[in-house]
Order: structure tokens, then C-alpha cells, then sequence
């Protein structure tokens, strides 16, 4: 599989982790109970199967220097950098125009920076796997299977198999179901046949730039002109002058929802999650003995069941007494205190900020 290479995607804002995760402090750049970021375990579960030539990584300009810092074995030519957020489709055609240069025959993984995914071995198994089928030119996405209605993340509904690569059944895809309201995802939930969209993609580099030009013309030509440039001493200037030209969209709208040629390579027992929430961190961290997730190095807990304490700070201690299914975010400016059941609001919260003029808290 020399031709097979890795795109990580890491120019996230991460919102939905605030108030620890900023504009300048992604969701990817944080430790979340481990010694290694985010992003550094997405690209060390790559290790084995793609050498560090092959790992791009697209990002913002002013979040490349720290992640280079973090990976400092990776070619600083393999960071593809961004001008402005234009949306996961103008991410993966930068990535794809870049990879035809280098080598028309190859095959792409898209992949997360800012995800968990405890199973390694058997997430390299489904790559694999993953690079066959995208071979014979199917888009290939992989579908985590659901383990409760959830209403937070978009929705894979399968068709008929199409066969097994490495033992791993691959089956064709009917539709992309967005994020669905609660009994929406409980009747797929209960019809099966449905698995969460991971946000992680395989494809033959042709295809998908055949699939900009036939879905995405503006794009694609857009995309074109920068491929002309890539390496030459004007490339850079040249895709910061286009870039704010694109059309912000997500590739799961942009593409996957009007391709023909479309398989879900279904992922159970991955240890996936994309920690999109404070409440998440309890399903991928060990809770105490009652329930509660102690990342401070301060703390004072009575009669405190089932609730997040969290604090980047090294001198301030954390006290609690009687309070249950709480989460207690603490850094230097802000203090973050919700119920688990609302930690999907702190985007509303966010959102009140950035309305109200008060991006120094962004």
C-alpha cells in the first residue's frame, strides 16, 4: 500500500469543549485526562500503516505551529494550511488537488484529529480493509454501530452487502440521515440497519476529484488553479487569494449525499467517540468509585456523585459538597458549571459570546 496515504483533519474551532478548548487552544491541542494530545494520538494510531511522509495534515495558519511542535516528526511540506474555515469539502479537495500532484494513483484516508478510538489494531484492520474497497471505486466511509439514540451526530443507513475485505463486510450506502430529532433516532435505532457517521472517509484520489467536478464545479475549479500552482513559488499566494472565493459546505453535503458509489464499512468495537461534549468524557474516562471525573489537581469532594471536575489551573482548589450529574469546568477567566444533561448547550453559550462582542473569551 504505497500509495496509500493518511489526511488528517485539524482546523477545528471545538466550541462544543469551551470553555477549556479556545480559538487558539482547539479541542484537538488538549490532553483530556492523557499525556498526549488529541492530535498526537491521532496521528501515533496511524503508526505501522503510514509512514510519516505520508501524513498530511490540513489546518489553520495560526494553529500549525503548535501542532508541528507536538509531532515534530512530520514533514513541516505535509501541513496544508488554510487561509480561512471554508468547511470539510474545500479540506479534502485541497488534500486530494495536493496528493494527484505527488501521485495520480492514490488512495486517501480522511481522518480526525480531535476523536477517540481506543481499538487500535482494529482501526487499522478496517483501514485496510477500507483501502481494498475504495479500490474498486466505491467512496468508503466507516459507520460506528449505535449503542444508543443519539441526536448529536448524522446517520448511515445501510443497503445490501457488497461483499468482505479482510473478513469485514461492506454493504452499500441508501442515505445520509443528519442529525435526527429524538424519536427519529429511536425508530432507526430499533429498525438497525443504521450506523453513526464517524466523519472518517476512504477514496481513490481520482474519484473524489471526479466527484467535485461533476457535484462541486465551482470548487473544482477553483481547485484546479491551485493544483496548477502547488509547489511553484506563487502557490501559496495563489490559494490565498482563491480561498476566500470558496463556498463554505461539509463534504457529507457537498458529496457523499448525491454519490452513487458509496459504501459503509461498518466499525463495531472501535472505541469510537467524538467527545462533542463534556458529558462525553464519562464514556471514554475511568469515573471513581461514585461516578465522578477528577481531572484537577486541587480537589475537596463530599457527598459529590456522577459529576466532571476540571481545572487548568494549578493553585486554585476545587471544593464540593452535595451535588450530583454536575459539570465544573475552571480556567483562568471563566468558570463553566452545568448539568451533564445540558452540556450540549455550551455552544449557546458560545454563540451569546461571540454575538455579544466578547471574543476575548473565545
Amino acid at each position: 500500500m504505497q500509495d496509500y496515504y493518511a489526511v488528517i483533519m485539524a482546523g477545528g474551532g471545538g466550541t462544543r469543549l469551551w470553555p477549556l478548548s479556545r480559538q487558539a487552544r482547539p479541542k484537538q491541542m488538549l490532553h483530556l485526562g492523557s499525556d498526549r494530545t488529541l492530535f498526537q494520538q491521532a496521528v501515533e494510531r496511524l503508526e505501522g500503516l503510514f509512514p510519516p511522509e505520508r501524513i498530511l495534515v490540513v489546518t489553520a495558519r495560526d494553529q500549525a505551529p503548535q501542532l508541528q511542535e507536538q509531532v515534530a516528526y512530520l514533514l513541516p511540506e505535509n501541513f496544508l494550511l488554510e487561509p480561512l474555515p471554508r468547511g470539510t469539502a474545500s479540506v479534502v479537495g485541497l488534500a486530494a488537488t495536493v496528493l494527484a500532484r505527488r501521485n495520480p494513483h492514490s488512495v486517501m484516508a480522511v481522518l480526525t484529529a480531535d476523536h477517540v478510538i481506543q481499538n487500535i489494531p482494529h482501526f487499522q484492520r478496517l483501514l485496510r480493509a477500507a483501502y481494498k474497497v475504495a479500490q474498486e471505486g466505491y467512496l468508503v466511509t466507516l459507520g460506528v454501530l449505535p449503542t444508543y439514540p443519539a441526536t448529536g451526530y448524522g446517520y448511515i443507513q445501510r443497503g445490501e452487502p457488497l461483499g468482505e475485505q479482510d473478513g469485514l463486510p461492506y454493504y452499500r450506502v441508501v442515505r445520509f440521515k443528519e442529525k435526527p430529532d429524538a424519536a427519529t433516532a429511536q425508530a432507526m435505532l430499533e429498525m438497525g440497519g443504521f450506523d453513526w457517521n464517524s466523519g472518517m472517509f476512504i477514496w481513490r484520489v481520482d474519484r473524489i476529484l471526479e466527484e467535485f467536478e461533476r457535484f462541486m464545479p465551482e470548487l473544482a475549479v477553483l481547485l484546479r488553479q491551485i493544483g496548477e500552482r502547488w509547489g511553484e513559488a506563487d502557490g501559496q499566494a495563489l490559494l490565498e487569494h482563491l480561498w476566500p472565493q470558496i463556498k463554505p459546505e461539509t463534504i457529507d453535503y457537498g458529496i457523499m449525499e448525491r454519490a452513487d458509489r458509496v459504501a459503509v464499512l461498518p466499525a463495531e468495537e472501535l472505541g469510537w467517540n467524538d467527545v462533542g461534549s463534556w458529558d462525553s468524557l464519562f464514556d471514554v474516562l475511568s469515573a471513581d468509585a461514585v461516578g465522578n471525573l477528577v481531572l484537577a489537581d486541587e480537589t475537596l469532594i463530599l457527598e459529590t456523585r456522577n459529576s466532571l471536575l476540571l481545572s487548568d489551573q494549578t493553585k486554585r482548589l476545587i471544593a464540593t459538597i452535595g451535588i450530583e450529574d454536575l459539570v465544573i469546568v475552571d480556567t483562568s477567566d471563566v468558570l463553566l458549571i452545568c448539568k451533564r444533561s445540558q452540556a450540549q448547550k455550551v455552544r449557546e453559550i458560545v454563540k451569546i459570546l461571540s454575538q455579544n462582542g466578547k471574543t476575548h473569551y473565545l
